[in-house]
């Protein structure tokens, strides 16, 4: 009993602070004031700790000389502490008994550390504090246009939600920041702001302000010193859209308070969400509700990227230090965009500092990444981001798993056997890739008056690696002797694009962007085999290789405009054109040159759009694409429609149908042995069909001021899906052919582009915690996807990118300069085709031809995919308490879980040699974020 008394005295006494504490954070966040005071402050302060039973500390004289003369208008009572603290030079603190302390002299306060990592933060803090209007309204229904920017840097925010305070008049940003709202009641009304990753504010208009364009400025969310209300205004890494379908948003400045690989990654977070598959740790395989990687159109700053990626996908193709925002659309997008089946990302890249010059960068274990940003005059800002890998201990671990990959044989004439079956393993002796990546962002911006702007916006980025290794195969019987095989294998791959826009906006209504665009990928890969093998007691040499070229161009003009009919309708069309220039080569053994494809084509369109709110409670979106295509010359007609419904304060319902094509396709060169390879085609009339999906989705969510709860089902119909392979008879040992190797001097090669359909359906749970010290969110998504192929048979069989199911778990804390987070991934494995066995055919001319045995088309799967990723930030703060960087631990696979990426075969001595490929185990990064004015 002598030990439970002091026991229940502690839990007492911190019960009680706890209870007290909440008690306070509540009432200064739900405690809404209407008032005007005219005292000195320590009297307005006696006041409310009175009225609301509060526990508020100051040094009387000092404070009881200043004086308040406000109204505050439906404010929170937080807000107003703010708003005279800061109007006073005072700082104040709730401590954690719930004791408020308001100081003149920080100094003074046991907690001095915590205070000035908070100090500028507070002075930062624009309040939300209203002054009454000066007079009667002056002006009725009228219209106003305006930008929404960052205060900070001056860039414009697209996607900020603009409303008029008490109505139901708002409307959401351009991808400019531009707004326009029709109809404004008066000109003493409120405009209320929020936008991802930013505090929300509110604006008062008057009869003088709104003669010209508004610039309403908000400041990004930070750390700060007290408890700040958000409004039910979700401000995590990533957010649905409840009001718009299949929307995701991102907020890149936010990104480092989550696990990564290499740095901080704009694509690999999407994939953190429902309908977007996790389970290949690469930025690159975006698979979307069941699509490929190709069917995603990917947009910097209007011109399209064809590889998204760096460093076998471990680093996305986005420095996140030149990325402003990002949306993705998982399906059912606007008539806006399209020449894609399943998504469209649009990346929207950094202005530039247009108030003052910053500096700043990353530095991690593979890669150092720097940044530089400045105004130029009064009209210009420029923006130069620049990011290189490097090899060190992190790469080492990264790719040793290259080194320790398992090989095993099948013996000869094992039909039935699987890969590794019955062989021995351990033979594998790689070496370590060496591999890097580089590229380069740049932006200039030109803003000669309100109503235009220009943008020239530069990316060069490219990837080296050499992924060549030696192998030893040790002899299986007698007559069979031992291998010693060398695979040189270099790769060179990358982008260049390039963007000039102009921005206008015309009057209140209307708005327009035009856009001129160059893109260029290029992939080019010298794959050799070479060494020496014993048959039948003779010993042979043998040298054999291919090198693949692929080329894409692309020019492009686009041109969007936007016309504020009524406050409830909207029109949105354009047009468009491109010029695409593709090239294909597959050459053997430096000489012969097997495939030579050089094909161009033209796209040019228009599209139209309405977005329409007949009621309150109804938006609607019908909207139409035409394109013509000069390979088939035909033009191809998208409807689509999209429609949004709030049955009540909180629940909405959504639902989308439309129609999408695809004119250029990455098709996967089937290649059981060499492993599959992807290259881009241009659609034609004979033997590769231009794509065709419809979408189908239905969806609704729950949102209460914490909490969302979001439903999304889809359906996806497939048709003119492309699958090519080649087929080699005869050639030399080892052969690169898909089904044969042999030991002949001749070969020929043919062409084969398959034809088929598919399906994609599923349906997608996801349960936000989108607000407090504690965000997050889990999902789970039950899909399939599932193809057709003539050539494969009658039956439907699992697509490549086929997931069952895929559970996400994703947990964050912030506490004062700390932020954790800690992610769960589960799903089932990828389908994949395996070869079951071998067996060698005498052929007329004395030669040996060795044939495959294949599984049914993906008729095998890897094992299920599980890992837990956690990560730890701590953000660096100058001594007035400024964040001027931060330092963040990754731990990536925390228990060390074996997954499988994929199995390479190999041919030899009529052996089926299975090579399997995991991914990373237990892997830690560290990573320096600094920033310099």
């Amino acid at each position: 009993m002598k030990k439970l008394f002091p026991a229940l005295f502690i839990f007492t006494v911190f019960f009680g602070y706890s209870a007290r504490a909440q008690y306070t954070k509540q009432i200064l966040k739900k405690t809404v004031i209407s008032h005007f005071y005219t005292c000195s402050l320590d009297e307005m302060l006696d006041t409310l700790s009175m009225k609301y039973k509060l526990p508020i500390f100051f040094e009387r004289e000092p404070i009881h000389a200043m004086d308040v003369n406000n109204r505050f208008f439906n404010e929170s009572l937080q807000n107003v502490l703010k708003f005279v603290c800061r109007e006073n030079a005072l700082q104040y603190w709730v401590e954690n008994d719930g004791t408020i302390y308001i100081l003149q002299k920080p100094d003074d306060l046991p907690h001095l550390k915590k205070l000035k990592q908070f100090r500028k933060d507070m002075a930062l803090i624009k309040p939300i504090i209203l002054e009454a209007p000066s007079g009667p309204p002056k002006h009725f229904d009228f219209s106003i246009v305006g930008r929404v920017t960052d205060q900070n840097t001056g860039e414009s925010l697209p996607g900020a939600t603009v409303k008029v305070r008490n109505t139901n008049i708002n409307t959401l940003t351009n991808i400019s920041g531009n707004f326009t709202l029709l109809k404004v009641p008066s000109d003493t009304v409120a405009l209320e702001v929020s936008f991802v990753g930013y505090q929300p504010d509110t604006f008062r208009l008057n009869s003088k302000n709104i003669d010209s364009a508004l610039t309403l400025s908000l400041f990004p969310s930070m750390n700060a010193l007290n408890e700040v209300d958000i409004n039910g205004k979700k401000t995590g890494v990533l957010n649905t859209d409840s009001k718009r379908i299949s929307v995701l948003q991102l907020a890149p400045s936010a990104l480092d308070k989550l696990p990564n690989i290499g740095e901080r990654d704009v694509m690999r977070a999407f994939q953190l969400m429902p309908g977007v598959s996790a389970t290949n740790e690469s930025s690159s395989g975006a698979y979307v509700r069941g699509g490929t990687p190709d069917q995603n159109l990917v947009m910097f700053d209007g011109f399209t990227v064809y590889q998204v990626d760096h460093l076998y996908g471990f680093f996305s193709a986005f420095n996140s230090n030149a990325v402003r925002d990002v949306e993705l659309y998982k399906g059912g997008f606007s008539a806006k965009y399209g020449g894609r089946l399943s998504s469209v990302t649009v990346i929207t890249g950094k202005d530039g500092n247009k108030n003052e010059a910053n500096i700043g960068g990353d530095l991690s274990l593979l890669s150092t990444n720097i940044y530089a940003e400045m105004p130029i005059g009064s009209t210009s800002s420029l923006l130069v981001a620049a990011r290189r890998s490097y090899q060190g201990p992190l790469y080492d671990k990264l790719f040793g798993q290259f080194n320790t990959s398992t090989a095993n044989s099948s013996p000869p004439g094992g039909g039935g056997g699987r890969p590794g079956g019955g062989g021995r393993g351990g033979f594998a002796n790689q070496v370590t890739p060496a591999s890097n990546f580089y590229d380069l962002n740049a932006k200039y911006v030109y803003t000669p008056s309100k109503q235009n702007s220009f943008a020239l916006s530069i990316y060069n980025g490219a990837d080296n690696l050499n992924n060549s290794r030696e192998m030893s195969i040790p002899a299986f019987s007698v007559a069979n002797g031992g291998s010693d095989i060398t695979i040189n294998d270099y790769s060179r791959s990358g982008n260049t694009g390039g963007s000039l826009k102009w921005t206008s906006t015309i009057n209140h209504r209307f708005f327009a962007n035009t856009v001129i665009s160059y893109s260029e990928f290029f992939s080019d890969r010298n794959r050799g085999t070479q060494g020496t093998s014993v048959d039948s007691g003779i010993t042979k040499s043998f040298n054999n290789g291919m090198l693949e070229h692929n080329l894409l161009r692309d020019f492009s003009a686009k041109s969007d405009w936007e016309l504020q009919v009524t406050p409830k309708a909207k029109l949105l069309y354009g047009g468009y054109g491109s010029l695409l220039h593709i090239q294909y080569s597959y050459t053997q053994n430096d000489t012969s040159k097997l495939i030579s494809q050089d094909n161009r084509g033209t796209i040019a369109g228009g599209y139209a759009e309405l977005e329409l709110d007949p009621t309150n409670k109804l938006h609607v979106q019908p909207g139409v694409r035409e394109t013509y295509f000069s390979p088939t010359g035909q033009v191809y007609a998208e409807p689509r429609l999209s429609t949004t419904y709030q049955l009540t304060g909180r629940f909405n319902l959504k639902a989308a149908v439309g129609r999408f094509y695809q004119f250029t396709n990455q098709v996967v060169r089937e290649d059981i042995v060499g492993g599959d390879r992807n290259f881009w085609v241009l659609a034609n009339k004979s033997n590769i069909p231009v794509s065709r999906a419809e979408h189908y989705i239905f969806g609704f969510n729950y949102e209460t001021k914490d909490f969302l709860f979001d439903v999304e089902g889809y359906y996806k119909n497939l048709n003119g899906l492309t699958q090519y392979s080649i087929r080699q008879q005869g050639g030399t040992s080892g052969g690169g052919g898909p089904f044969s190797a042999s030991t002949g001097t001749s070969s020929t090669i043919t062409e084969n582009f398959y034809n088929g359909v598919g399906y994609a359906e599923g349906i997608e749970f996801l349960l936000q915690k989108k607000a407090g010290s504690y965000t997050g969110w889990v999902s789970y998504t039950l899909g399939q996807a599932k193809s057709k192929f003539d050539a494969f048979g009658s039956d439907y069989f699992s697509s490549n990118q086929d997931i069952t199911h895929e559970f996400k778990s994703i947990n964050m804390y912030h506490l004062q300069r700390w932020s954790f987070s800690a992610v769960f991934i589960a799903s089932t494995g990828h389908p994949y085709t395996a070869p079951l066995g071998s067996y060698t055919v005498n052929t007329l001319d004395g030669n040996k031809t060795t044939y495959l045995t294949i599984s049914g088309k993906n008729g095998e799967r890897l094992p299920a995919y599980h890992r837990l990723d956690m990560s730890a930030t701590y953000d660096i703060l100058k001594f007035d308490g400024a964040k001027t960087g931060s330092i963040g631990l990754s731990l990536f696979n925390v228990y060390n879980h074996v997954n499988t990426w994929y199995n390479e075969y190999y041919i030899q001595n009529n052996q089926v040699i299975t090579t399997t490929v995991k991914y990373l185990g237990f892997t830690p990064n560290i990573t320096l974020s600094l920033k310099w004015k």
